[in-house]
């Protein structure tokens, strides 16, 4: 787990990764996101709507230590422009923030807010979908080719009896829609699966574009997933 906690989160001290770490992803991902549930749900009780929705993402940028925006910055450095295979991985890999990047960021921050501030807190379906996006991202590393041979990601490929696909999928997914049924019921469910097909497209648009996944794009998948997630439990229906 501690590995797991060091690849996800500033937390858990300095770990090389490894395919046993992918096992816990869901479950770190349901501790972050109950962590931000509660922080929202706390900050709720003495502010406003808007003002509790700012603070909760805080508190989720704190607990990940800005990992994942930072890997949707370069994702979508990368993915977007017309670029050659060969140059996005370059431009993935500079720490330089461009348009592409910041415009993707803004965009994704604002929708963020904007759902969160149209709806009551729910720490249980939080959880659910904070672990849903961690387990698109252990199923990612483990069933699609990575794009970027030696890099810090190629960790995640050797083998590991807990962490095949599908048996990621099964049980991250069954852990994700679990909780968000606990939060939201059938409402919690719909966005679990608004966040499997928002993860899914970043997915494929890197593997179209890149050949397959990097660290990054497993950062854009996570918050992207998070994101319609968060949209669809926004939505009146």
């Amino acid at each position: 787990m501690r590995r797991a906690l060091s690849f996800l989160t500033p937390f858990g001290g300095a770990a090389e990764p490894a395919p046993s770490a992918l096992a816990w992803f869901p479950a770190v991902g349901a501790l972050i996101g109950l962590g931000v549930g509660s922080v929202w749900w706390a900050a709720r009780q003495a502010w406003p709507s808007p003002a509790a929705a700012a603070i909760a993402l805080i508190a989720d940028a704190a607990l990940t230590g800005m990992l994942h925006l930072d890997g949707l910055a370069d994702a979508a450095d990368g993915l977007l422009p017309p670029l050659p295979r060969a140059r996005r991985l370059e431009v993935m890999a500079d720490p330089r923030l461009g348009a592409f990047g910041a415009a993707g960021l803004a965009t994704v921050l604002l929708a963020r807010f904007g759902a969160l501030a149209s709806m009551m807190p729910s720490a249980l379906v939080m959880a659910g979908l904070w672990s849903g996006s961690r387990t698109a991202m252990a199923v990612t590393a483990r069933a699609v080719p990575y794009a970027r041979p030696g890099g810090l990601a190629s960790a995640f490929r050797g083998p590991a009896i807990l962490a095949s696909p599908v048996f990621l999928g099964l049980a991250g997914g069954l852990l994700a829609a679990g909780l968000a049924f606990a939060g939201r019921g059938a409402h919690g469910l719909a966005a679990v699966g608004a966040e499997a097909a928002g993860a899914g497209a970043v997915v494929l648009l890197a593997w179209r574009r890149l050949g397959g996944f990097t660290g990054d794009v497993l950062g854009a998948a996570a918050v992207v997933g998070e994101t319609a997630g968060l949209l669809t439990l926004a939505g009146r229906w």
